[in-house]
């Protein structure tokens, strides 16, 4: 099934064909064997996206002059990387989540769920004021079981918040958008402008060595992208604002490897230092809704026409296109929407681990790889879409695992088995551990250069 789902990913962003394929190892994934409880095949399609941003850093290898190389993942390592955050450490400890959280599901009056999501600040607060109720998790449940549960998710989203109302998947796939989510590709790679050929950096031991790439992402699907293209040698410059809250330990999992700034795009001197950036720059990482950077002159089309022969890429939760595409959304909450969160009895809850997210990153990153590549052979302006729902869509096609098999998996991967998977680097923070690139490539090994750093700890230049 990997393989299979391999030549798809390499089908539709046209490179390689067979003969990148034959290069590629899959040791144990094709053999269903779940290593989390979840009903949903996801180390298949995981292990699929991994390799095929693998391929797209071996094509890019051969681009430089070097030479072809084997590109292996196996079953654990797959698992494992659709589960990073879960098995980071700093100093030995889990790092702590800030306490008083008041996210998670509560009763609408149909009987229903609704999963409100209220880690930032601002989400939070949107959607206590269409309740009216404070930051108490019995009271939020006193007020949203007054709510007919269509109506709340509707009122909480034009009230500028985020929540998911809990659908099963004939209910999800009932829905005007899901028609139109599902007519969308996996994966869009366009070009958007015009530029001349433009060859990888000279020099350097890995395929992105040299490639500059700016991150205006959070979370986990988008820093994920950008930590893979870090882990193939980019050089990432994540890009935030001193007064936003901070993703917690997701952004410390995610900044391995990264330089990490503070930049105000209110401030006309800072927001002429982001715009030297971008023209010095090849690729441009974003995660905000479709059209929602444009009043910033960050569009794609405006910063292929400042940069032509930039890379842009973008993450939705919805996807471009169809009724829900200006609506906000993490993984938690797609995963309400479209029935992954969904039991049999009707109750809610989540995956143990937010497949949606990784995958995306794997495949936003393999889309920016192959967008180079195509730069580097036949030039112009590239354009990178991957969307939360959609890739959902894809981990649903393939299939479901048996019900006693997956009840039956562990709880997690064995301890020998993570030994094996883990790395440490002492960073500004304290000694982080956590999981080794899950990708080997067998010329250039997949390595991060820079340990991860707290936010706005370096200055907003290249390196």
């Amino acid at each position: 099934m990997p393989q299979t789902a391999s030549s798809s990913l390499l089908n539709l962003a046209g490179i390689g064909g067979q003969p990148l394929l034959d290069l590629l190892d899959l040791a144990d994934v094709s053999e269903i064997r779940p290593y989390f409880r979840t009903r949903y095949n996801i180390v298949p399609a995981g292990a699929a996206a991994i390799a095929a941003a693998g391929l797209a850093a071996a094509d890019l290898w051969t681009l430089r002059g070097g030479e072809r190389q084997r590109v292996g993942i196996d079953a654990a390592a797959a698992a494992a990387a659709l589960h990073s955050l879960h098995y980071l450490r700093l100093d030995g400890e889990i790092p702590a989540n800030p306490p008083g959280s008041v996210t998670g599901f509560y009763p609408v009056r149909d009987g229903g769920w609704i999963y409100l999501h209220c880690e930032f600040p601002n989400l939070r607060d949107a959607n206590l004021a269409v309740l009216g109720a404070p930051a108490d998790k019995e009271k939020i449940a006193n007020a949203t079981s007054g709510w007919d549960g269509k109506e709340l998710e509707d009122a909480i989203y034009a009230g500028g918040g985020m929540c998911g109302l809990l659908r099963d998947e004939r209910q999800w796939n009932a829905l005007p958008h899901t028609a139109v989510l599902s007519a969308l590709p996996l994966l869009e790679i366009t070009r958007i402008g015009d530029a001349s050929a433009e060859p990888l950096p000279d020099g350097g031991a890995q395929p992105l060595s040299g490639v500059r790439v700016l991150d205006f992402t959070r979370v986990i699907a988008g820093p994920m992208c950008t930590r893979t293209l870090a882990e193939h040698g980019a050089d990432v410059l994540q890009i935030s604002r001193a007064d936003l809250p901070d993703s917690g330990p997701a952004s410390l999992d995610t900044a391995i490897g990264k330089l990490r700034a503070f930049l105000d795009l209110r401030e006309p001197g800072q927001a002429a230092t982001l715009r030297g950036l971008i023209e010095t720059s090849d690729v441009f990482v974003q995660s905000y809704r479709p059209g929602a950077l444009a009043a910033r002159g960050l569009s794609p089309e405006q910063l292929a026409a400042r940069r032509p022969g930039i890379v842009y890429v973008t993450l939705s939760a919805w996807g471009h296109e169809g009724p829900w595409r200006q609506r906000r959304g993490y993984d938690t909450v797609v995963q309400s929407v479209n029935g992954f969160a969904y039991q049999d009895d009707g109750t809610p809850a989540l995956m143990p681990v937010a497949a949606q997210d990784y995958i995306s990153g794997y495949l936003m990153a393999y889309g920016a790889m192959v967008a180079l590549g195509r730069r580097a052979r036949e030039g112009g302006s590239w354009l990178v879409r991957v969307a939360l729902a959609r890739t959902g869509q894809y981990i649903r096609q393939h299939g479901l695992v048996d019900a006693e098999v997956y009840r039956s998996a562990p709880a997690d991967l064995s301890a020998p088995v993570l030994a094996g998977l883990m790395t440490e680097h002492h960073s500004p923070l304290g000694l982080l551990t956590h999981l080794c690139p899950a990708v080997e490539l067998s010329a250039t090994p997949a390595r991060w250069a820079r340990p991860a750093v707290p936010r706005g700890f370096n200055p907003a230049r290249w390196p």
